[in-house]
Parts: C-alpha cells; structure tokens; sequence
C-alpha cells in the first residue's frame, strides 16, 4: 500500500562516531530521521564546535531498515563520491527508538485484516494492526496509530489503534486529530478532574492576612473578546506625601496557591506544558475549574496573586520594585477594543462588566505613556521590531470557517504587551542580583533565552537582501546588527518584498527557547528574561512562581539538573503547540477555499524552493503552493542563495515578495494542501 508522492521535509540532529561496521572510511551519525511520502528520507547532523557543517544525509527507501518518520537512528554513511550534484548517501544500521507520536489514518478492514490508511506528507506506508490492534475502532472511523514494528512478510508497519477520534470530516474529529497527531491531550484523566473538584471556592480569611492587600486600588483586565482565562490585571495609584509617584502593580494569578508539586493536577499540567489555541477552541492545561474560574481574574471577585508593583516619578523612571503575594479585586474588564475605544477618548466606553470607571480611564492614559517610553527604550536598546500581522479564522457554531481576516494592531495590545515584559524582564534580573548564602552565586533559575544570529546566518542574510538592492553595514556585535536590522525593516515597509524580508529575517533567527543557562533574549535586548505572567496558560510560568517564592523566603539555590529537564520538555510542548496551532489555521484555511477552486486572486511570493513557489492571497493571508511542473512556460532553476526561481530561455524570474495572480486548482482537506496555478 505505497502511496503518492509528496515535497520533501528534512529534519535529524546531533552526534556520530567511526562506525565498526562498515570499512574504515564510513562515520556514524544519530539522529531523528525526515521521511518523506516518496519513501525516501533525510538525517540532518548539526556540526560540532570546530567541525565544517554536515550536509543532509539522503537514505533511500532501500536502505531504510523500516525506520520511519520520527524515528532515532544511527545510520552509516559515506563521503559523497567526486562529481556534480553527488550528495551524501547513508543507510540505516540501528533503530535506537521509535518516534512516540501516532499517524492519522481511516480504519480499513479487509478480509479479516485490520488496516489505517493513512495520509501523511512523512508516511508513505499504510499500517497493518496487529491482533487485537483496534481498540474498539470500526471500520472507516478516523484514529491515531502508534507504530510499533515492522512486518518483513508485509513489508508494512504494524501498530495499534491508541485513540478512536470519530467520523472523518466532523469538526470535532478533525480538530482532535490534529491534537493526536502532535501528541496533545485534549481531555483530562477523571483523577485529575476529581483533584479539581475538591478544590475550595472561597479563599480563607486567614490566606488574606498573610498577604498585601490590593483590593482598594483601582484594578483591571484587558485581553481578547472571547477570553475566558484571565491571568494578569493591571492597578495603578499616586502614592508619596506629595502623590509624587506612581505606583503600577501587575498582578498575576496565583496558580501555585491551588496545585501543590508532584500532584495529580501538577503532573497534567507539566505534560501539557502549555494551553494549545486551536482555530475554534481552547485546550488548557489546566481544567476549567481553575483556568476560568478560581485563578481567572473576573472583575468584581475577590483573587489570590503573585504580583510586581514598580513605582515611578514624574520622568517614568522605576525608583522601587516589589514582588510578593496579594489579593486584588479587578473592577473592570474590558477587551482590546474597549481599552483602544478609551484611549481614542470615545465618551462612555460600555463594557460587559459595565461602564469604564473614571479611574481605570484615566490611568489607562498614564500607562498609554509609559508603555510608550519603555517601548522606545526598548528599541533604542536594539530590539528587533518584527510587525507580522496575525490572522483570524472566523467559525460558525458547528467550526465551519465563515471568514478569514487579519488582526488589526492596537496601541492596547502593545501597551499590555510592554508591561508583561517589564514584570518577566524585573524578575530575571532580581535573581540575577541575587546572591545564594552557600556558595555565593546566582541562584539556578529558569529563563526564556534567545541566542543571538550565527554569523553565517547575518552574512547570507545580508546578501539576500542585496538582491533587492539593500545594504546592511558591516557590524562589530550582534546588537548593531540588530539595529541595522530595524533600519532595514523600517525601509522595505510598504515595499512588496517587505513580506519576503521578514519571513528570511525570521528564518536567520535562533528560536527562543527555557533553559537554565542565561545567555539574554536577543530578540528584545534583555541581559535578563523569563516567563512569569501566565501561570494559567504556561507551566515554565508556575515553575517561575514556585522558583520566586522559595527565593523570597531565603532557600537555598535548587538543583539544576531537574530544572533544566524540565526546560527542555517545555520548549519541545511548545514546540508541538504551535505546530498544532498552524495545523488548525491551515485545515481550516483550506476547508475556507474548497469552493472558491478555479477562482483567481491576487498573492505574494512568500517562499521559494526547488519544487515551486508558495504563495500567500493578499486579502487573507491564506497560503497555497504553485508546484515547479505546473510551470510549463519554461525550465526554472532554483537560486537557493538570492531565493529566486529563474527561466532558462525567458530569463523570467521570480523572487520573494513578488506580486503574482493565482488561480486556485485544488483544495485538499486530509493534507491541509491548497494547490495553485499561475494565470499570468
């Protein structure tokens, strides 16, 4: 049951050693292995300090040994032989471990024997369930199948069925699909719900007296429309005998009051590592008792939380800092557009929690400024100021997409944005002034890092954009790369490859990730960064909070090793979340475009590679691919270093960000894969 071909996704890393099995020229590489749906795969081996970069390593199917996609092997490979176009060629010696995420496939019985069918871009193989493999599913239901071996009789997988999702092309199928795919829970274990339930509504009197009391100050929430977790508030009050300052407290829901370490709920939690926003749904990582409603910061509710409370003069200068526990009571919630609306000084503003206070507004103004100035410091330091625009996908009640739009930017979100940042960037550096008391260091904490650009990636960065007639001086640190950066940005704005430059810029990036080794955030000019203002959402935030506290009442610095586990568990649950995120968008996305097959649009290059072009619509942002051998006016050859698809007898080109008119040829749903044809 081989299948169809599909474009190529490489993936592997890490380390090799001389190999005893083959002769003594062939080397050893581990790594996790790239298939593709042609049967072939890919090994990608990061070098090593000193090392000239390893190039992908290509294993065909012959020589796969039944590795699969995901899977950690070891494989032999030999220098490519001398000659144009030789690449290095490898083969499968070990399967070290079997990837741990299933396939997505319809059940298929035929003659008593029970098959997944499965319709992956890194599958090429249908699946054979071994006995007893269903797990209740029947025939023509979607499922998740974990792989578990290889028939050589077959020469097929064999795997067993690990959850039933329901019929095909139901919503609620398809959206649980991709959380299966990813490896993502989307329902709590009935202990951990019974752990939940026996959590106390009413916060004891005693719990108040142990904390400062916020309750009398003017208090808020902004976040989006249909936000039903809300985890950080806002207050802001003059204080001094003059009222010479200004006091800002952000204040951030106390989710480690209500789960204690090693708990039922603390163990889901730390699995899911994060909340996953799916296009018509939330998956939190904590059960809704907590999410929307103990640590949720309603308005006109008493609430426990950890807060950072600043105080400024009259110049906006912090001239104090306090963390610790409190107790707030948020008197207004409003939305991003209800905070804008007051901003652009609309009269009567009406919120769901009723009208904005005189208060609220007029600091709402105050912060407006701030926000302002730690934005522009922020810049000055040399942040980079990436400006992509976020798209909605709008549903109907049953999860059918109705419209697809793009999020405008409000001065409310930046100014909710700045003061998050301040809270993570003021709690890392309060570690970092930190001493412990028996070793005299820096207490182990945990940070959100993010490396500078390698200086291979700036220098084929700043050629690229020298194709489109750009000039990036020679800088002698990476923080004056990045400001030359911004100047870029700022000058291809308006300009069509605008788009085309971001996306390269993003792609020369480092992704940010927690570790507890701090190197600083690149991206926002930090020395010091974490994540402490979304405990609700992200666990790294509860470990902060955990971490904060201990620290506050003198402990002693905690052990690494653990820590730095669980940061890298966390990165790769984030990882997953937002490839799980793309994944609804794009299903969605495509299920937009099923009847609007053979209508044309207007698109923007916004990637090229040696099998074509993608493509995004310039109204909705929704992204399909021109494949190279639908091209027929010529032979295109791909320039993979100005990024650029060229004629070889009309000399045409085309490059990123180039406006081009489309026609939509077809949609398909189970690959989440829109084709198009070029019409001009």
């Amino acid at each position: 049951m081989n299948k169809r071909n599909n474009k190529k996704v490489r993936s592997g890393n890490d380390h090799r050693r001389k190999s005893n099995r083959k002769s003594s020229r062939a080397i050893e590489y581990e790594g996790k292995l790239s298939m593709t749906r042609e049967g072939f795969a890919f090994l990608l081996v990061s070098a090593r300090e000193g090392e000239s970069p390893v190039e992908d390593i290509f294993i065909p199917a012959r020589k796969l040994g039944g590795a699969l996609h995901g899977d950690i092997v070891r494989v032999a490979s030999f220098p490519a032989r001398p000659g144009k176009g030789r690449r290095v060629e490898g083969e499968v010696i070990h399967i070290v471990e079997r990837s741990s995420k299933p396939y997505i496939g319809i059940v298929q019985i035929v003659d008593h024997q029970a098959y997944v069918i499965t319709d992956s871009k890194n599958m090429p193989f249908d699946i054979t369930l071994a006995k007893g493999g269903l797990s209740g599913a029947r025939n023509g239901q979607k499922v998740a199948v974990l792989v578990s071996g290889w028939d050589k009789k077959s020469n097929m997988p064999v795997g067993h069925v690990t959850d039933v999702l329901g019929v095909p092309g139901e919503n609620d199928t398809e959206m649980h699909a991709i959380l299966a795919e990813y490896g993502l829970p989307y329902r709590f274990a009935k202990e951990v719900e019974a752990e939940t339930e026996s959590l106390r509504d009413q916060i004891l009197k005693e719990e108040i007296k142990e904390r400062v009391d916020f309750r009398e100050v003017p208090t808020f929430t902004i976040d989006p429309s249909d936000a039903k977790d809300y985890d950080d508030a806002l207050s802001f009050r003059r204080i001094g005998e003059r009222n010479e300052f200004m006091e800002v407290g952000i204040h951030i829901a106390d989710v480690s009051y209500y789960i204690d370490p090693g708990s039922l709920l603390d163990q889901a939690a730390y699995e899911r590592g994060n909340s996953v926003y799916l296009v018509d749904r939330t998956v939190p990582m904590l059960p809704k008792k907590l999410s929307n409603r103990l640590c949720s910061l309603r308005p006109n509710e008493d609430k426990l939380c950890f807060s950072a409370v600043f105080q400024f003069d009259d110049n906006y200068n912090v001239v104090s800092r306090w963390f610790g526990k409190t107790v707030i009571r948020s008197s207004c919630r409003m939305s991003y557009e209800e905070a804008q609306a007051v901003l652009d000084k609309v009269p009567e503003v009406l919120t769901d929690s009723g009208p904005v206070p005189a208060p609220i507004r007029d600091s709402l103004f105050f912060l407006h400024t701030l926000a302002d100035k730690l934005r522009k410091e922020r810049l000055s330091r040399g942040a980079i100021a990436f400006e992509s625009p976020e798209v909605k996908v709008e549903v109907d009640q049953k999860g059918i997409p109705v419209n697809i739009h793009l999020k405008e930017q409000l001065d409310s979100h930046w100014l909710i944005e700045e003061f998050m940042l301040l809270a993570n960037r003021e709690v890392a550096e309060f570690i970092n002034k930190k001493k412990d008391k028996g070793t005299g260091k820096i207490p182990a904490f945990v940070y959100r890092v993010h490396e500078p650009p390698a200086e291979d990636k700036m220098i084929a960065f700043r050629n690229f954009v020298h194709h489109f007639g750009y000039q990036m001086k020679q800088t002698k640190t990476v923080r004056d790369y990045a400001r030359e950066l911004n100047k870029l940005l700022d000058k291809a704005k308006e300009k069509p490859e605008a788009g085309g430059i971001v996306i390269m810029a993003l792609r020369s990036m480092a992704r940010a990730h927690y570790t507890t080794n701090n190197v600083g955030h690149y991206g926002l000019a930090f020395d010091h960064y974490t994540h402490f203002t979304s405990p609700i959402r992200r666990y790294s935030d509860l470990m902060v909070h955990r971490l904060l506290i201990h620290y506050l009442s003198g402990g002693k610095s905690m052990p690494v090793g653990e820590m730095e586990t669980r940061c890298i568990h966390l990165s790769q649950t984030e990882q997953l979340a937002t490839e799980a995120e793309r994944a609804s968008i794009k299903y969605k996305m495509v299920e937009y475009m099923q009847d609007k097959v053979g209508q044309e649009f207007e698109g923007i290059i916004v990637g090229l590679t040696e099998w074509g072009m993608y493509v995004e619509l310039e109204e909705t942002h929704v992204e399909g691919m021109v494949a190279l051998r639908d091209m027929q006016d010529d032979y295109y050859v791909y320039d993979k270093d100005a990024m650029t698809l060229t004629g070889t007898h009309s000399n045409k080109q085309y490059i990123l960000g180039q406006k081009v008119r489309i026609r939509v040829s077809r949609a398909n749903l189970e690959q989440k894969q829109l084709d198009f044809q070029l019409t001009n």
